[in-house]
C-alpha cells in the first residue's frame, strides 16, 4: 500500500475512533442502549476493515501476478537472445573451420 495509503486508512481509523468517543460522551441515552449502538458500530467497523483486508489481499495478488508475468517476458526475451547468440557462435565455428580446410 502506498504512503499515501496507509496515512489515509490511520486517519480514517483516528478519526471514526475519535467520533465513536465524542458520542458516546454525548449522547444522553442508557447503559444498554449504549452498548448495543457500541455492538452495531464494532460490526459494521469490523466488517468494513474485512472488505479493506479482501481488497489489499487481491491488489497483491494482482501486483505479484503481474511481476511473474513480466518476469517471465524477461525470462523468455533472455533464451530467444542466449539460442541467437549459440547459433551465431555455431555459424562463426563452421566458417572458421571451412576457411582452416
Amino acid at each position: 500500500m502506498s504512503k499515501s495509503g496507509k496515512g489515509f486508512s490511520i486517519g480514517l481509523l483516528t478519526g471514526v475512533a475519535a467520533g465513536t468517543v465524542l458520542a458516546l460522551l454525548y449522547a444522553p441515552d442508557t447503559g444498554k442502549n449504549t452498548r448495543g449502538k457500541i455492538s452495531y458500530q464494532l460490526n459494521t467497523y469490523l466488517d468494513e476493515l474485512r472488505s479493506l483486508i479482501e481488497q489489499l489481499k487481491n491488489e497483491k495478488e494482482n501486483i505479484s501476478s503481474q511481476a511473474k508475468q513480466d518476469s517471465d517476458k524477461v525470462i523468455e526475451d533472455a533464451k530467444q537472445r542466449a539460442d541467437g547468440l549459440i547459433k551465431e557462435a555455431e555459424s562463426l565455428l563452421e566458417n572458421i573451420e571451412k576457411s582452416g580446410k
